[in-house]
């Protein structure tokens, strides 16, 4: 299977998510395009960083959503959200980009380098 940018799929679902519900006018349709997305990058996170990595990634996920509406009050709703997602988007980057040889030594949620 072909590795999918989680980074994207989770910057485009608060992207996403919002202009449904926007555009549609009807909010659980923006909810179910968020969730869709999320659960595509967490299911990306697991497979790319392990376990630990997909449950604090997805945490930020729900953070970010979460957090752009009272940030969307001081700058505006379109500016907050790509705010989030500009976040989400490094965050996801920073912590899946590590792969091979290179991460080796790296610990997988207290699993050996070799995430056995």
């Amino acid at each position: 299977m072909a590795k999918v940018p989680a980074a994207a799929v989770a910057a485009g679902g608060l992207v996403g998510g919002y202009a449904v519900a926007r555009w549609t006018g009807k909010r659980p349709l923006g909810g179910v395009a968020l969730a869709a997305a999320g659960g595509v990058a967490a299911y990306e996170w697991n497979r790319q960083a392990g376990r630990c990595a997909a449950i604090g990634l997805t945490a930020a996920y729900l953070a970010a959503f979460a957090g752009s509406h009272p940030l969307a009050k001081k700058i505006g709703a379109w500016p907050s959200v790509f705010a989030v997602a500009g976040g989400m988007a490094a965050a996801s980057w920073a912590v899946t980009r590590c792969s091979g040889s290179a991460c080796a030594g790296r610990e997988r949620c207290g699993r050996g380098a070799n995430g056995a």
